[in-house]
């Protein structure tokens, strides 16, 4: 118990570390959008009072308080989910952001699972036949799909499929046109829309998760309980189901959580490249604007996510795999 609270305790504190880590680089920058705001806004004969009030407004904070001051208003911004208004949209950057991490949550959830779907079963049959031609094949092709980047392949497809064939869109979530509501006409759409993203961002994991699963896989086939199985005269399908893989896909729980939280930070230049309508673009777009607040929200938010997943990956490891005791190890 003291180690699910200990757990939980440092999810606020992690948390606070990052927003404070960015509330500091923030400053460190030399000059900066508020900076060119309130010389532009002066210039134009605005009194001082109403420029500082605009700012105020945009970056949650009082510009002229002190700084200790400052960083408690962006925390407690923070705390009631207000990270001030957005410079290039002039939109609250809370707004953008839950308008945004749905179509980046929908990318990143299917294209993992699909990826560790796909990677186990490819990596079991490694296991299951290793040094055959199958595994020789599929090894070297899963090597090959580690070694290539997902916005290769993202670029590629984008080319081939979206410009020359004009298979599949080029841009945006939903065509438009098309009501946002729950139709067969919408759900089609945003597949169409979200196909080729979530193919680049599949194809991209499945090397590591195959070879992964099959080095899981062969260990597991050594154990003795899988020789006292096949002694005991089970069949084949049984072994492989209930002793082989259901023992080799423990250890991979963790990465499927953690891969969920560190994918969503790759969706930045994936979002870019498809000109899809997520926390990505949002984000790029950001940094070409030097929206500072927009910035700011996506980073603090993709952070958070990360931060959820290990904790959820912590705490559910040993209810998933009863050898594991959370509070008797010293690898947490």
């Amino acid at each position: 118990m003291n180690y699910y609270i200990k757990r939980t305790a440092q999810i606020p504190l992690t948390i606070l570390a990052v927003a404070t880590l960015t509330f500091g680089l923030i400053r460190l920058l030399p000059g900066g959008p508020f900076t060119q705001l309130r010389l532009e806004l002066l210039q134009q004969g605005i009194p001082a009072d109403q420029v500082d009030a605009r700012i105020e407004t945009l970056q949650n904070i009082r510009p002229d308080a002190p700084l200790w001051q400052q960083y408690l208003d962006y925390l407690v911004g923070i705390a009631q989910l207000d990270f001030g208004q957005s410079i290039s949209l002039n939109q609250p950057v809370a707004e953008v952001v839950a308008r945004a991490l749905p179509w980046t949550v929908f990318l990143v959830v299917v294209s993992t699972i699909l990826m560790f779907i796909i990677g186990v079963l490819i990596g079991a049959l490694q296991a299951y036949w290793e040094g055959s031609k199958f595994d020789q094949v599929t090894s070297g092709g899963s090597i090959f799909l580690m070694s290539v980047p997902y916005y290769i392949f993202a670029v590629i497809f984008l080319f081939v499929l979206g410009y020359q064939l004009s298979l599949f869109p080029t841009g945006n979530a939903v065509a438009r046109g098309v009501e946002n509501t729950v139709s067969l006409a919408y759900l089609s759409s945003v597949l169409h829309h979200a196909a080729l993203p979530i193919i680049a961002f599949t194809i991209s994991g499945i090397g590591s998760t195959a070879l992964n699963m099959r080095g899981n896989g062969i260990q597991v086939l050594g154990e003795e309980y899988v020789e006292v199985a096949r002694l005991r005269g089970l069949s084949n399908n049984r072994i492989a189901t209930r002793y082989v893989a259901r023992n080799a896909i423990l250890p991979m729980y963790t990465s499927l959580l953690l891969l969920i939280g560190f994918r969503l930070g790759g969706t930045v230049v994936l979002e870019e490249i498809f000109s899809y309508p997520g926390l990505g673009n949002y984000m790029i777009q950001a940094v070409k604007a030097n929206d500072y607040p927009l910035m700011m929200g996506c980073f603090l938010v993709i952070t958070t996510t990360l931060v959820v997943a290990v904790y959820i990956a912590d705490l559910t490891y040993g209810l998933i795999d009863p050898r594991i005791s959370a509070g008797d190890s010293d690898e947490y």
